[in-house]
């Protein structure tokens, strides 16, 4: 099953031997976890969008540096996309800053948290079991780097979870389009270096608090949005 995903940034230089870019990280994901999907690369942080929503069989959106409200062209390029996937039913998958465009670019609302940065290992507590949440699972440990959090649903969504400090950590808009505010790509290593070298801007009190290296179940989370995208297609 051909997957497109949309790259909405790209690692730091100083941090790629750690795990390569983002697309490097998916990758590697689905390659241990859900090796039925093939990635297919578009660069939309530098203009690179698929011809037409059927340029693949379902998309995945990527994290970013950037903010969903941001008014870059880019940025409101790749939300007038998603609406074009949702008229045209694809399965889409939003992860971090897509979960956050997903929001926004149907209604929605992102702003950044009262309650400051996620970061660090924190769990995903399911709200409400779906038919792809196979294998079923009532909390699961994902990685975090955020300050941005979706605080007003679109129309017609539903949240599936949350965790201790985002209410809205997994949310469904229709039966076609997921977003989730963790990072199941992300290892463990670049989640701390990265986070550690942003120290001075989230705070050292946080970040020295930060789990890096508690258990995660991204084998699970990554089953859960294989079958998601497969069902759907």
């Amino acid at each position: 099953m051909k997957i497109g995903l949309l790259e909405c940034d790209h690692v730091r230089e100083d941090l790629l031997p750690i795990a390569g870019d983002y697309r490097e990280m998916f990758a590697d994901l689905f390659r241990r976890h859900a090796p039925q999907l093939e990635l297919v690369n578009f660069d939309v942080r530098n203009g690179e969008f698929p011809v037409s929503t059927d340029a693949c069989e379902g998309f995945v959106c990527t994290g970013s540096r950037f903010s969903a409200y941001d008014p870059d062209d880019w940025i409101q390029e790749l939300k007038s996309f998603v609406r074009r996937l949702r008229d045209a039913d694809k399965p889409f998958v939003g992860i971090c800053f897509g979960h956050q465009v997903l929001a926004e670019a149907l209604g929605g609302k992102v702003e950044k948290a009262e309650q400051g940065w996620g970061i660090g290992v924190h769990g995903l507590d399911v709200l409400k079991q779906e038919s792809w949440m196979q294998p079923e699972q009532s909390s699961c440990g994902i990685q975090y780097s955020h300050r941005d959090q979706v605080v007003r649903l679109p129309e017609n969504s539903v949240v599936l979870g949350e965790s201790d400090h985002c209410p809205v950590a997994l949310f469904r808009v229709g039966e076609t389009m997921l977003g989730i505010q963790g990072h199941p790509e992300f290892p463990a290593a670049y989640v701390e270096a990265l986070v550690r070298g942003r120290t001075e801007l989230i705070g050292a009190e946080l970040v020295n608090a930060a789990r890096f290296d508690a258990q995660t179940d991204e084998a699970i989370i990554t089953a859960w949005l294989a079958k998601f995208l497969s069902e759907l297609s």
